[in-house]
């Protein structure tokens, strides 16, 4: 490490330009997709719900973190990636952010949650590919992802609960 360089030797990247990146990316992901949700709509509220769903002011207290830890993680991962690997994991993220959007489109602006279903199972499919490209680029940015993607998979088992129940 040189002193008062502020990175390890092997680092590479685009330094903190990739973490304001990724984090500019979670915040429009997040932006766009919130404003499609409206647990509060009469719609969302009459939907049929398993009894472990859990209490609507946990999604707020669950993504907050979770949205961080991506943004973290994907620029952890930038900064460290070199040349055509960092632009497919700059693709896979912004795949991946455009899935986690769309479904709550799919879900609360479309009304279906057989729609949700699907767009959370290929979110799914985005999130095993993004875990193991960011894996291989840094253990630890894979590591912190792993939150993320195990609640998404918690989401998709609660969304199919959902829609099985209203048909």
């Amino acid at each position: 490490m040189r002193l008062g360089s502020g990175h390890d030797a092997g680092e590479r990247g685009p330094g903190w330009k990739g973490y304001a990146a990724s984090a500019t990316a979670v915040v429009a992901g997040a932006v766009i997709g919130g404003c499609a949700v409206d647990p509060g709509s009469r719609w969302y509220r009459s939907l049929r719900k398993p009894p472990w769903q859990p209490p609507p002011w946990a999604f707020g207290a669950v993504w907050t973190p979770l949205y961080g830890s991506i943004a973290w993680a994907a620029g952890r991962a930038l900064h460290r990636a070199e040349g055509p690997e960092r632009g497919g994991l700059a693709v896979a993220l912004g795949v991946n952010l455009a899935l986690n959007a769309a479904w709550s489109w799919l879900f609360f602006a479309r009304r279906s949650p057989r729609a949700g279903l699907a767009g959370t199972l290929l979110l799914d499919a985005s999130n095993v590919r993004l875990l193991r490209q960011m894996h291989r680029i840094d253990p630890a940015a894979g590591l912190a992802l792993t939150p993320y993607v195990a609640w998404c998979a918690f989401a998709t088992a609660l969304n199919a609960d959902i829609a099985r129940r209203n048909r």
